[in-house]
């Protein structure tokens, strides 16, 4: 039986909170609920303004994990203290309890059975305190991956600093210095990805939902300080049990859409393999490319 990915044109918070429920799950215990919180700078993230109905409906908490990259980038979230200081900044702690999942070590290393590249997950220990995960994703492109939606949160989003090192670096190291040295290559890093996110969806496996929205479509992430503004037009929200389902559909709307800036969005996923990081997942078994779309 395929999947089902709901979607909705409409681009309201009130709508976020009705794509999750149309899932028909509750999610148990302490919701940790995993969004970009932007970098700084940034223009494009979805602000706590957006969320806040969807994650009080749920009664989350908001998690994140400090960034791999170094001081030239002039990114903050690369260490405690500066991040914990922007997430008050962009209006997160207003709203919501927000927890740094890897504040403090030391990291919570999963056993990736396996993976097609990484042996092991490195995550913020924190992410152990909570009993089920609601990932909101905004859907976007991205310098590296190509793309970022569930798959990416899952990944590179729940990974403690050390783990980004060792998903960029395909295993090579957890160095974040190192790392830009050793860097994967256009089909490991993507497969690295799909290891990470497995050994998550699997932690959480029935305690987990995913949305997504697609709104301000740049080629660029919520992790760059000044990213390129959005190439498409806004498209609406969508919601899945299955991480893989939806990111390809996130895919295959932009791919069927007859927005001229579907070629630009598109040219920066295949040319950073995005597709494969889908492909992996589907392969490792956690989730389906085929689906059923329900548009609500």
């Amino acid at each position: 039986m395929k999947p089902k990915v709901y979607f909705t044109r409409s681009l309201t918070p009130e709508s976020v909170v009705e794509a999750y429920h149309k899932l028909g799950i509750t999610l148990p215990g302490r919701v940790a609920v995993k969004v970009h919180s932007g970098e700084k700078g940034n223009q494009n993230y979805l602000t706590p303004e957006f969320w806040k109905p969807v994650v009080d409906d749920v009664r989350g908490t908001i998690v994140e994990c400090n960034t791999a990259y170094g001081d030239a980038s002039g990114g903050v979230r690369d260490n405690t203290e500066s991040h914990l200081r922007l997430l008050e900044e962009h209006g997160w702690t207003k709203y919501f309890p927000v927890d740094l999942m890897d504040a403090e070590g030391p990291d919570l290393i999963w056993p990736i059975k396996g993976g097609k590249v990484l042996k092991e997950n490195h995550l913020g220990k924190n992410i152990a305190n909570y009993d089920s995960m609601l990932v909101l994703a905004h859907f976007k492109g991205h310098p590296m991956g190509g793309y970022g939606g569930a798959l990416k949160q899952l990944s590179i989003g729940c990974a403690s600093r050390a783990g980004k090192a060792l998903i960029h670096s395909a295993g090579k190291t957890d160095d974040r210095y190192e790392t830009w040295k050793a860097h994967a290559s256009k089909t490991e890093f993507p497969e690295a990805m799909a290891d990470a996110a497995m050994s998550v969806a699997e932690h959480f496996k029935g305690r987990i939902a995913y949305i997504s929205v697609m709104k301000n479509l740049s080629v660029d992430c919520d992790c760059c300080m000044v990213a390129e503004d959005p190439c498409m037009k806004d498209i609406g929200i969508l919601s899945s049990l299955d991480p893989v389902a939806i990111d390809q559909a996130c895919i295959d709307i932009v791919m069927n859409s007859d927005d001229p800036g579907k070629e630009h969005f598109m040219e920066r996923v295949n040319s950073r393999n995005g597709l494969h990081t889908i492909e992996a997942a589907a392969e490792l078994g956690y989730g389906s490319r085929e689906y059923e779309l329900v548009e609500f």
